[in-house]
């Protein structure tokens, strides 16, 4: 954004406004790669964590895919589990476990989720595996962007973006895997006839992978992603967190591999940014700890290869806490801190709400029932005198074998069934089934009467809803 500033009048040059600009150009960060422990972290979670992502909807459970949200026909597959929309309190408990676990996770040891798991992080090094591979490393890339366009440098350009687009429609075909069969949707993909709204998402996700992979990278990080806002309230002095020891580096300076530290009056720290190049985000960890930094550790493997470079001892830049800087602890030291109030809470909260989830899971009662009344014909006088009440009954299986379900009915004396009391149900499947109660006519007074469903199956269990029997005046 510019905005117009008037001239200064004693300036007779100046016969106009001059434009200043308000926002600072984005620079673009051209991180070197790094090898170290670390970094064979980080590659072992990108292997671990695309293998689930683009293999579970691969996988086969009893004849169906193992992992399956199936939006058209309103049920959820996981492995043995089949979940219906009633069942939303699991996903509401999901939700609150993953909650407890990132703020339990994040007490305990920062931003590492972010440095190594993340999907924005994980495809990140992913796209610049890919570049390197075309472009180079950190200096090639930058001489590379520098230079006028040619034909080598075209196809360079070309070749990497192909190889990400097509990483991206991957990425976005496995995605829509988990709503639709994935093998359905390749079936469709071979043949030219996928479906509008699976094309749409398959092309909408590939090009957000694309795009903020390729593209807005340590942006998304910076400035669209909230954890990095909110990261502060749930740090404190005993967060481990990727450290600079500034009573160990500084003051920084340059110097010969034979030269004493000590007698230029220098710290370890020989100035050489290799820490600096190697941040995805850009960010200068001897700054001390900004929300940029998401705990990868780069910094750490390139601090340590210079440390032994020129002979010094590693740590220099380390996973440590604040208050162990301060104070000068160790590895000890800072494991005692781990089991703080803070972390036993989260501990406590996380322990109680897991346990009622899993709890829930194991006695829950695989079929479901929904009780409606037919609201056309609220009673009715029947044959012989009798007053006759409908509704339709819903009977959710949520096991994968057929069951056999039988009706019945409570709360009214000579209360009568006159439907058929059972019903089978084929596996993983929901029926309507129309019920008809029948109630002498001077069996109860006018009004509505509460009375009670039961619907039972052999060997699973039964379930009970609660509904009215209206006897009009």
């Amino acid at each position: 954004m510019k905005t117009p500033v008037p001239g200064p009048a004693s300036d007779p040059a100046a016969d106009g406004p001059v434009m200043v600009s308000l926002y600072e150009a984005q620079k673009k960060i051209y991180p070197r790669s790094i090898k170290g422990l670390f970094a064979r972290w980080r590659w072992f979670f990108v292997f671990a964590t695309q293998i689930f992502f683009y293999g579970m909807p691969w996988l086969q459970w009893g004849g169906r895919q193992a992992m399956l949200f199936d939006l058209d026909a309103r049920r959820f597959y996981i492995f043995g589990l089949v979940l219906y929309p009633q069942d939303v309190i699991y996903l509401a408990a999901i939700l609150i476990i993953s909650a407890m676990l990132l703020f339990l996770f994040t007490a305990v040891a920062g931003r590492q989720w972010c440095g190594y798991a993340c999907p924005q992080t994980v495809y990140t090094e992913i796209y610049l595996w890919v570049e390197k591979r075309f472009e180079g490393d950190r200096q090639a890339r930058m001489r590379l962007d520098a230079a006028p366009m040619s034909p080598g440098k075209l196809w360079r350009k070309l070749g990497k973006h192909g190889v990400w687009i097509a990483i991206g429609l991957w990425t976005g075909f496995s995605f829509v895997g988990y709503f639709t069969p994935i093998r359905e949707l390749a079936a469709h993909v071979l043949s030219w006839s996928l479906g509008p709204w699976e094309t749409f998402w398959v092309f909408f996700y590939g090009f957000a992978t694309w795009g903020n992979a390729g593209f807005m990278r340590e942006q998304v990080c910076k400035y669209m992603c909230p954890y990095a806002r909110f990261q502060s309230a749930m740090f404190d002095k005993d967060t481990l967190i990727v450290t600079y020891d500034a009573a160990r580096g500084e003051p920084r300076g340059g110097r010969s591999k034979k030269a004493d530290p000590k007698a230029l009056g220098l710290g370890d720290c020989i100035d050489c940014t290799m820490c600096v190049q190697v941040c995805p985000t850009g960010i200068d960890i001897r700054d001390g700890l900004q929300y940029e930094c998401i705990s990868c550790a780069a910094c750490i493997d390139a601090c340590d290869e210079v440390m032994d470079k020129v002979g010094y001892p590693r740590g220099l830049i380390r996973y440590s806490t604040e208050r162990a800087l301060e104070q000068g602890w160790g590895r000890r030291e800072i494991l005692r801190q781990v089991m703080r109030p803070r972390v036993l809470i989260y501990s406590a909260i996380l322990a109680v709400v897991s346990m009622a989830f899993v709890a829930s899971l194991v006695l829950r009662t695989p079929f479901k029932v929904d009780i409606v009344r037919d609201r056309a014909t609220l009673a009715r006088i029947v044959e012989g005198g009798q007053i006759e009440n409908i509704y339709r009954i819903q009977v959710m299986n949520a096991t994968e074998q057929a069951r056999e379900f039988t009706l019945s009915v409570e709360g009214l004396p000579g209360l009568q069934l006159v439907s058929d009391p059972k019903v089978t149900i084929d596996g993983a499947q929901a029926l309507w089934v129309p019920v008809r109660l029948r109630l002498p006519y001077d069996g109860a007074k006018p009004g509505s009467h509460e009375i009670h469903f039961r619907v039972d199956s052999p060997g699973v269990g039964e379930v009970r809803e609660k509904s009215v029997f209206m006897v009009p005046r």
